[in-house]
């Protein structure tokens, strides 16, 4: 316990040592570059993220943002791991999907949400294109998670029962507990970034896409650099879900 403790210290010290390092490089950027609108003091960029935090228009962006987040994390899930198990169960599945799945990774965003623009109203891009750009991430550490389940464990429950969605629940998504968590990771992360940059494409309103937009177009580059570092406060707080409500389903057990 005292060791996962210090571990735990040192992982959040070293994490606050880069947030500085970020701040440094800001900081030496400008000076190198002698633009100071652009590349604003540190001190500029946390006075507008405190001031953006204090403001009640900046939570209701950030929720609408979150809501993207979270509707593109459930379907690309749902997507990604019903794929990425008919992959792993089927090689013919497998090797068909490749090339889809290679120019769903490989398509330019602007390109995607370009043509789902055209197809589908403004407010559901940021949606429908970040799900595209993860399901295969998803799928890919699915389809891996499973080539990789132990065999003997899956001979046993083979035994009791036929393949189910309890089956599922119970057995398999426990086993590639650990590839879905990575893949979880890097999504939420890539969907924030893909998000608001497609929030910021189509204009959508009350959103945080949309004031990058605004601050970019009044040249208020500190809250820009403010808006950066609350996506990232979003991304850790969302990236924390799957172990808070591991924590709460064991303590029910």
């Amino acid at each position: 316990m005292i060791s996962t403790m210090e571990k735990n210290k040192r992982e959040a010290l070293v994490f606050c040592l880069g947030i500085i390092l970020i701040g440094l490089l800001i900081q030496l950027s400008g000076q190198a570059k002698g633009d100071k609108i652009v590349f604003p003091g540190v001190i500029e960029i946390l006075k507008a993220f405190f001031n953006l935090l204090g403001q009640k228009n900046t939570y209701l962006k950030m929720l609408v943002t979150l809501k993207h987040l979270v509707i593109t994390l459930f379907f690309s899930s749902i997507i990604g791991i019903a794929l990425g198990m008919l992959e792993g169960y089927s090689p013919f599945v497998r090797t068909l999907l490749r090339p889809t799945m290679i120019l769903l990774r490989s398509i330019p965003m602007v390109v995607m949400a370009v043509v789902i623009m055209v197809m589908t109203q403004y407010e559901r891009v940021p949606v429908i294109a970040t799900s595209l750009f993860l399901i295969p991430l998803i799928s890919e550490a699915t389809c891996q998670g499973f080539i990789d389940l132990d065999k003997d464990l899956l001979d046993v429950y083979k035994l009791e029962s036929e393949f189910n969605f309890k089956v599922l629940r119970l057995v398999h998504l426990p086993l590639m507990a650990g590839y879905l968590k990575q893949a979880y990771i890097s999504a939420v992360g890539m969907g924030m970034k893909l998000i608001v940059s497609t929030e910021y494409l189509v204009q959508t309103r009350n959103s945080l896409g949309k004031a990058i937009h605004s601050s970019s177009y009044f040249n208020e580059y500190q809250d820009i650099y403010a808006y950066a570092l609350i996506m990232i406060m979003l991304v850790m707080i969302v990236s924390e879900i799957p172990a808070l409500v591991g924590k709460l389903s064991r303590k029910l057990k």
